[in-house]
Order: structure tokens, then C-alpha cells, then sequence
């Protein structure tokens, strides 16, 4: 279970090497047309050999012009600038941060030359909270000032930036628009957090939350009208995961060609505690692409005490083309 930000923190208030991404040109409005018989043969490869016919997915559209899955992979760094026990990206100062992005970028690099790794920065911009808050709601919203600093982070390395939430007591309805002037920037994504979802009214960290089909679907049409209204590229949506509960009806969810839907599996342990879980909870209930977290602390905490290599999570079926370290 993540660590939450306590009450105390309101008074703070196509393909070449790595170098390659440095090419990238997300303010390009006039993109190419979709490759589609690559585009097609880069998702069979993602389903690595899987034999039970759920990979690649059939019902996936494919996406507008100027998409970056699966052409790229993504290695994120995540967290919240602060708190050091949220994750990586708060961990360290921000040049020690990514230096150590870098690194894993090029280790992943190293791990599948054949597709171009693009560097991260994932921001929890609200935080669960164990304490209600003005508004009742378990849940802070993260200062402008500090979305800017990682952007200004990320531009430094040519990096994307994903802004997270962790809902709480409030509601995906309530908090993406509010992010909307983040969001209409062409290398701006984001992620949801359903474990922070608290739907039951419990304090967030008692127990595992959940979002809906209807909730995702929300999102992916709040994205959608975006990508339309400002003619961006199609946006990365990731949705953490790791039980069944924390998303409910999945097939219910729909897929647009405005937006790339990533399933990340986000628990932690051994290495076949992961590797089980990614199985039963991602490749067996397939929405579209798929992501693997990988946690420096916690997963070398129990045996055998050290994380999955590269080549362990490239060779799950399907392979996850967005990773995340915490």
C-alpha cells in the first residue's frame, strides 16, 4: 500500500537510439498519416507470442496521427515532489532524479533496441489523505507552481509528464477538468489511482478503492474532446492496478482513437508474486496496452530481494510498453 501525504504537508503550501526522443515534436499539429501496417505489426509483437487470443486486442481502434504507443516505450519516474516516501520522484533533487532516469532509459534502451525509449516524469498532483480536509473529501490537490516545476523538469530532458490522481473521497468528474489547462499541452498524460477511489466513503489506505467502467470511460471521453478541441496527439491514459475490484467492468470500457488506454500493474513483491499478479490481473482481463511498476524498495523488501530484470518483464505476454519506477 502506497504512503499517504499527511496533514502536515499544508503548510508547504522510425526507430534510431535513445537520443532519438530528444527528435520528438509534440507541438506538431501537422502529423504524418498513422502507419498502420506498422503500427499493426508493433501490437502483435506486444502480444510476444501470447496463445490465448486475447493479444493483441481486437476491439482496439487504432489511433489518430501523431500516437506514441506502441512506436515508443515509456520509462516513468514517479511520485510527489513533497514527499522522499511516495516515490522516486521526490525522493532525490531533482538533478540526482533524473540522472537516474536517464540511466533506466538507456538500460531499457539496451534491453529492446528495436523500440525507442522515451523518459517520464509521473506526478501525483492529488493526494490521498488520511485526515477529511475543508471539504471533507480525503483528497489534496497539489499547487500549480508544483505541476510547473515538473514540467519544467521534464522539458529539460525532453521527458512526458503524467499527472496522477489519487481521488479520494472526490471524484474523477470533479478533478480531471480542473487540470485542463495541464492537459491541452501535447506532451501532458494522465493516470488515475483506483486504490485511492474511495467510493464506500472509508478513509483512503483502510482499504483498496475502486473506479468503474463508467468512471474510465468518463475520463476517456473528457480526453477525447481534448485531443479534438486543441488538435493535439492522442493522449496516454494510465489506470493503475492490482486486484480485480479496483476496476469494475472492464469490458464495459470503451477505447477511443484519441486517447491510449494503459492497464499498469501496480502491485508489488517477489518476483513471481508480480509476474502472477500481472497475469491474473492485466493479461487475463485485456483492454488495450499495458504497464509494469516496479518499486526499488518495496519489491526487494520480501525474497528473493531484488527486482525483475529488463528481460523478465519484456518477456511477459504481452510485453508492457509503459513502464514505471516508484
Amino acid at each position: 500500500m502506497k504512503n499517504i501525504i499527511f496533514a502536515i504537508l499544508l503548510l508547504l503550501c522510425a526507430y534510431k537510439p535513445v537520443k532519438a526522443v530528444n527528435q520528438l515534436k509534440f507541438n506538431d499539429t501537422t502529423r504524418k498519416p498513422l502507419d498502420t501496417l506498422l503500427y499493426d505489426s508493433l501490437m502483435r509483437k506486444l502480444a510476444n507470442g501470447d496463445k490465448t487470443g486475447r493479444w493483441p486486442v481486437k476491439k482496439a481502434p487504432r489511433p489518430l496521427p501523431g500516437a506514441i504507443l506502441p512506436f515508443y516505450r515509456v520509462v516513468a519516474y514517479y511520485g510527489n515532489m513533497y514527499s522522499k516516501n511516495m516515490g522516486i520522484l521526490g525522493e532525490y533533487k531533482p538533478k540526482i532524479m533524473l540522472a537516474k532516469l536517464q540511466a533506466e532509459v538507456e538500460h531499457w534502451q539496451k534491453a529492446d533496441t528495436a523500440t525507442p525509449v522515451i523518459p517520464a516524469l509521473h506526478y501525483i498532483c492529488v493526494t490521498a489523505q488520511a485526515w477529511p480536509g475543508n471539504k471533507n473529501l480525503y483528497s489534496l490537490r497539489m499547487p500549480f507552481k508544483q505541476i510547473d516545476s515538473v514540467l519544467h523538469m521534464a522539458e529539460s530532458i525532453h521527458a512526458l509528464v503524467f499527472l496522477d490522481l489519487q481521488v479520494g473521497l472526490s471524484t474523477v468528474q470533479k478533478e480531471v477538468p480542473m487540470l485542463e489547462k495541464y492537459l491541452k499541452m501535447p506532451n501532458v498524460h494522465l493516470g488515475i489511482d483506483p486504490e485511492f477511489s474511495m467510493k464506500d466513503g472509508s478513509v483512503p489506505g483502510k482499504r483498496i478503492g475502486t473506479f468503474d467502467a463508467d468512471d474510465i470511460n468518463y475520463v476517456t471521453g473528457y480526453l477525447a474532446s481534448l485531443v479534438t478541441k486543441y488538435n493535439l496527439p492522442p493522449k496516454i491514459f494510465i489506470v493503475h492496478r492490482f486486484t480485480k475490484r479496483m476496476v469494475t467492468n472492464y469490458k464495459n470500457i470503451k477505447l477511443r482513437r484519441e486517447v491510449q488506454f494503459v492497464m499498469d500493474m501496480d502491485g508489488w513483491g517477489g518476483p513471481d508474486l508480480k509476474k502472477g499478479s500481472y497475469k491474473y490481473f492485466i493479461g487475463d482481463e485485456p483492454v488495450q496496452f499495458t504497464g509494469f511498476k516496479l518499486f526499488y524498495k518495496n519489491d526487494i523488501s520480501v525474497g528473493p530481494k531484488r527486482l525483475l530484470t529488463t528481460r523478465e518483464v519484456l518477456q511477459l505476454k504481452p510485453a508492457p510498453i509503459y513502464i514505471q519506477y516508484q
